[in-house]
């Protein structure tokens, strides 16, 4: 059953025949294969061209920046869902994705959308980005949400992964619109909300690589891919040495039941 109007079917992508793979108009074996790193493939694979060098910098920079980050949830389901199905490589691994929302990982995908919110609302209104970021912000507050990009529970005085990606914008000569629009955003949230909120890396992700032109819809896919190693090398590691029922078994000690109690136990 068709669902939905669908009229142009044609994908950009790939093809191959009997002779060859292409990808993105060129060949897989004779253009692609141990003559680009994978960032540029990425890149070209989402993008239908290869990066500069300034893009790929700091694509690379962002991917570097998140691909591990610890025992997060994302990981602990990965690594408890290995434990329980050693020969399941792709469940663990999906796990882990599955786990990355917008808590987790995928808050980037929100501070991106935010972004684009606030520079959108400077044409909507006439307006300049400075007036429109604390508009935002203010709408923000009365709605009682976060603001997306900004604070963090650890790093209260700064993340240290968005001073780097930041820094290296500036150098790079990468910083655009999207940097000047976070920069402002952390300038005047403090004020307007009356917390610490430093820029954070889910923040300066998007703003970064969004200024070197990759594409808003696509922002989510580059946690995902980073975060994709990261896993790797915690799978990998479970099935050498594996946590993961000590994880689970950590989890039960930790939370105290507090339903009714059954007949036998004093209910």
């Amino acid at each position: 059953m068709r669902i939905g109007k669908q009229d142009q079917n044609f994908t950009s992508i790939s093809t191959s025949d009997a002779h060859s793979i292409t990808i993105r108009g060129q060949d897989l074996c004779d253009d692609l294969i141990g003559k680009i790193d994978f960032t540029d493939y990425f890149w070209l694979l989402v993008l239908g061209e290869r990066p500069s060098a300034t893009q790929r910098r700091m694509m690379d920079a962002c991917l570097v920046a998140i691909a591990e980050h610890g025992l997060v949830p994302s990981v602990q389901a990965a690594r408890m869902t290995l434990a329980a199905g050693p020969d399941a490589w792709q469940g663990a691994m999906s796990a882990g994705l599955l786990g990355m929302g917008s808590v987790v990982a995928g808050s980037s995908e929100a501070a991106a959308q935010f972004l684009q919110q606030v520079l959108d609302r400077t044409a909507a209104d006439g307006t300049d980005v400075e007036t429109a970021a604390i508009a935002s912000l203010n709408d923000l507050v009365a709605a009682k949400k976060k603001v997306p990009g900004l604070g963090h529970g650890q790093h209260s005085e700064g993340d240290p992964r968005a001073n780097v990606l930041l820094a290296l914008s500036d150098e790079i000569g990468n910083s655009g619109r999207y940097v000047e629009t976070l920069r402002i955003l952390g300038k005047y949230a403090p004020e307007i909300t009356g917390r610490p909120l430093p820029i954070n890396v889910s923040g300066a992700i998007p703003a970064t690589i969004l200024d070197a032109g990759f594409p808003l819809q696509a922002v989510k896919a580059v946690p995902l891919l980073a975060r994709a190693a990261g896993l790797s090398a915690h799978l990998y590691e479970e099935s050498l040495r594996s946590i993961g029922f000590i994880m689970s078994n950590v989890a039960d000690k930790g939370i105290t039941y507090d339903g009714p109690l059954s007949s036998k136990h004093g209910g």
